[in-house]
């Protein structure tokens, strides 16, 4: 009977044991990071001339990710917001930028899933152009937006390796009455519709030692209008760790989207600025 007593009270034991150890594994991981970019320069009976300039830039990415068994949801935000200013010119944007990005995936192999993408992005502010005098009003807030989600495949090997594929992708660009006609969007209407294949990946990796280098592809072509002809979002972040709370940071960002510029768009900062970097884990 001891015997008995004995050996149940050791498989409950190992039992508990296992259940905590396999409770224990976190579900959620959660990673951000936020910097502020500071820049400054003045002049005083400067002979080859020039104007005082202060520039500030805050970067926030947050990224959700959270698995359990098959199941596979990453989520990353991107947002971003800059401004300068330049002696006798008043303030002016340098930076402004929305991204969320959700991505649900169920394996169906060792790195393969079948997916469900979603993205936002639009800005917070108005933007003008000021090549033109008067400036021109460019943008604002949630004009132009663009939605996007559809059905996919996922290949992932890690969270700084994977791409999608989503042949049937539908995407909803948004403007304001004042931007009516521009972005794709046809005069007297705010919002634009397209199907089509949608093309998104992620690598991250070390260059060398404290110096890691981020690339962001996305690729998008519309069954329903101007079959052939691709958009491209592709934006580098480069990374120099000085120490634990100051980097230097570099981003190259380019944009080849018809509806809302002929021209390739390219935008590039570099900054040296303070970081802050905190990771969290939970079973739940």
């Amino acid at each position: 009977m001891k015997n008995i007593i004995f050996l149940l009270f050791s498989l409950l034991t190992i039992n508990s044991f296992s259940q905590k150890k396999t409770d224990s594994i976190p579900k959620w991981k959660m990673h951000g990071r936020f910097a502020f970019i500071f820049n400054q320069s003045s002049f005083s009976n400067w002979a080859s001339g020039g104007e005082n300039t202060v520039a500030g830039n805050i970067n926030i990415n947050y990224d959700l990710n959270y698995k359990k068994d098959n199941l596979n949801w990453d989520t990353r935000l991107i947002t971003s917001y800059g401004l300068s200013h330049i002696s006798n010119k008043g303030y002016r944007k340098t930076d402004d930028r929305f991204e969320l990005n959700t991505l649900l995936g169920l394996k169906t192999g060792k790195y393969w899933f079948l997916s469900f993408i979603g993205n936002f992005r639009t800005q917070y502010t108005k933007g003008f152009d000021y090549k033109k005098d008067p400036k021109v009003l460019v943008s604002e807030f949630l004009s132009p937006a663009y939605l996007t989600y559809g059905p996919g495949m996922l290949w992932k090997k890690s969270n700084d390796l994977n791409f999608n594929i989503a042949p049937a992708t539908a995407r909803y660009t948004f403007v304001s009455d004042f931007f009516s006609g521009k972005f794709g969007v046809e005069e007297g209407k705010n919002t634009a519709f397209s199907l089509g294949f949608n093309f998104s990946s992620y690598y991250k990796f070390g260059i060398m030692e404290n110096v890691e280098m981020e690339n962001i592809l996305t690729l998008y072509t519309d069954y329903l209008a101007n079959i052939g002809n691709v958009d491209v979002d592709y934006q580098t972040n480069v990374r120099f760790i000085v120490n634990r709370h100051l980097k230097m940071h570099m981003t190259f960002h380019t944009i080849m989207d018809d509806d809302a510029s002929s021209r390739v768009q390219f935008r590039q900062l570099f900054g040296l600025g303070v970081n802050y970097s905190f990771h969290q884990k939970t079973k739940y």
